[in-house]
């Protein structure tokens, strides 16, 4: 099956770059160039991945950001002139997975797209079913990607989902940011500490973890999952 890629841009020179470079990498491309066209492709639940740009007419692409989390926990990569960390940050704290700035050698954001969709679906091409994960009221199902407390379902975005994942499968172990970084964001690219932190400080929101219940920083160790 083919993934089919959202290109949610203005320019169509760029989404039209973008689609044949895709094609060519063998995803189906899908173009929009404002919110109500790519929340239509988005509602019908036909979108692998969205390339999502911050600069758009009418709703921006940080709302159209949060209305897809509302949604959906597919990966999502920001596409934006704006290469400040105050950007990147309140890009990847409203739940993208990744950013990418203007302009960009495109067969970069192939290789993003790609890092993207092997580390989200490959849980689910394993042929081997993996075991519902535990500990305490938390439960972490891999075949669905879905995290529940006390039976609520918790919205997670991939790679939150992946350190929740690294954290509950290995309770009570300590874990560098590097360890961190490595299974939530691949090795493809560097992300910041101050990255790291802002996800970690979402999942602690999500969980009601203000006290460092579950997650507990260690200073100049890292981070561990108390069991």
């Amino acid at each position: 099956m083919k993934h089919k890629i959202l290109i949610v841009d203005d320019e169509p020179e760029i989404r039209n770059f973008l689609r044949l470079y895709l094609e060519n990498e063998g995803y189906e491309a899908l173009e929009a160039g404002n919110a109500d066209e790519a929340f239509g492709y988005i509602k019908e639940g036909q979108v692998s991945l969205c390339l999502l740009d911050v600069m758009l007419p009418g709703m921006d692409g940080f709302h159209i950001l949060k209305k897809i989390r509302e949604m959906s926990n597919m990966p999502v990569i920001i596409l934006s002139a704006k290469d400040t960390d105050a950007d990147k940050i309140l890009g990847l704290n409203l739940g993208a997975d990744d950013y990418l700035a203007k302009p960009f050698n495109p067969l970069e954001a192939v290789a993003r797209v790609n890092s993207n969709i092997r580390r989200f679906y490959s849980l689910g091409a394993k042929e081997v079913k993996e075991e519902t994960v535990k500990v305490r009221d938390l439960e972490l199902d891999p075949e669905s990607c879905t995290l529940k407390k006390n039976g609520e379902t918790i919205e997670l975005t991939p790679v939150e989902y992946k350190l929740m994942e690294l954290f509950m499968k290995h309770p009570g172990k300590v874990f560098t940011k590097q360890q961190i970084y490595e299974h939530g964001w691949g090795d493809d690219y560097l992300v910041a500490d101050n990255n790291i932190m802002v996800c970690i400080s979402k999942l602690r929101q999500k969980l009601n973890d203000d006290g460092g219940e579950y997650i507990k920083t260690l200073r100049g160790l890292g981070y561990r999952f108390e069991k």
